[in-house]
């Protein structure tokens, strides 16, 4: 025995397939690009400690800059979508905290979270902000002491078109990572 299929339900396989598929395509591009923004934060992450390290040892951050940003490599292309600051806060007594020496380098242009060096820029003042924890460290020193601080601005861009179907905003457009030693 034959059954016709009732013309009412026609096309609903076919509906509930489509909206199946977008789900499916919305959850794949979703963790691609998630995870490769998640990837780019921990490299982030460990350029700015090696960066903030190697200044530490005495390497002029002019040179620590070039080295983080070349060994960023493939992972990161720095030279064209990132930006890289070395900046060296020393403790200058009486609670103020200046910047003394700063460099930059990569292919976007970029600020300083933590202060800039007077002189450069439109740079009038050269204090210096940093958390809580650092300052405390870098008082305990005593005067003269300083700490390296690297920071990496990265432009994220996304490979799927997650952003196009969620809008957006699903994704920050700049990552930003910062170490301090």
């Amino acid at each position: 025995m034959t059954t016709k299929m009732d013309t009412e339900e026609s096309g609903q396989a076919l509906l509930e397939l489509s909206l199946a598929c977008m789900m499916l395509c919305v959850l794949v591009f979703g963790i691609i690009d998630f995870s490769r923004a998640i990837y780019d934060v921990e490299v982030m992450k460990n350029l700015v400690g090696e960066g903030s390290s190697l200044a530490s040892r005495g390497t002029l951050p002019g040179t620590t800059v070039t080295t983080v940003t070349t060994d960023a490599g493939t992972d990161l292309n720095i030279s064209t979508q990132g930006c890289v600051m070395v900046t060296v806060v020393t403790n200058m007594g009486s609670n103020s905290l200046q910047v003394t020496g700063q460099a930059s380098g990569g292919g976007i242009s970029c600020t300083s979270k933590v202060g800039c060096l007077s002189g450069q820029g439109s740079c009038q003042n050269s204090s210096a902000t940093l958390p809580t924890s650092a300052v405390s460290a870098l008082q305990s020193e005593g005067l003269g002491a300083s700490i390296y601080v690297t920071e990496i601005l990265y432009n994220y861009q996304t490979i799927t078109p997650i952003t196009g179907l969620l809008g957006g905003t699903v994704l920050p457009s700049q990552l930003y990572a910062v170490a301090y030693y």
